[in-house]
């Protein structure tokens, strides 16, 4: 059965007990990073925690690999929920196939060639952690993220 919920849910700000709750429809990896730049600006620009420049364009990255994955290899985004802790953003992005990637739990090794591909999974393994790959009820699987945010002192 195929999806079509695309919505993005920003979950609450675990940390400091606030809430975030905001739907927005997501179809396109640029879409997704749009969601989570607006959700990581709205609870990591301010003091006492400010995000740098590259560890948001990290972030970054890793949303563009997924959400793309998600397109591409996983019969389409279903949804993107972005979740601030104490570290940075777990992300979890939602797609309609069962197929676990075998490429998601290497070891981040770049391929020593380009074959027009390759790249998305090593980058994911070194720039996230806590990688969890879990089969949706109904279909479908979600995988789950978390991006270190370094702060500015």
């Amino acid at each position: 059965m195929d999806r079509i919920d695309t919505t993005a849910f920003a979950s609450p700000d675990r940390v400091s007990g606030g809430s975030s709750m905001t739907a927005v429809p997501i179809t396109t990896a640029a879409m997704a990073r749009a969601h989570v730049r607006a959700v990581v600006l709205e609870q990591w620009s301010s003091p006492p925690r400010r995000a740098t420049e590259t560890a948001v364009i990290d972030l970054l990255l890793v949303v563009s690999e997924l959400a793309a994955n998600a397109v591409r290899h996983g019969g389409g985004l279903v949804g993107v929920e972005v979740t601030s802790t104490r570290e940075g953003v777990r992300l979890a992005v939602h797609d309609n196939s069962d197929v676990v990637p075998a490429a998601a739990f290497g070891s981040g090794d770049l391929p020593s060639a380009h074959h027009g591909n390759g790249y998305g999974w090593p980058l994911i393994i070194r720039l996230a952690r806590d990688i969890a790959i879990e089969r949706r009820p109904g279909g479908g699987k979600t995988i789950s993220v978390l991006v270190p945010l370094q702060t500015m002192p």
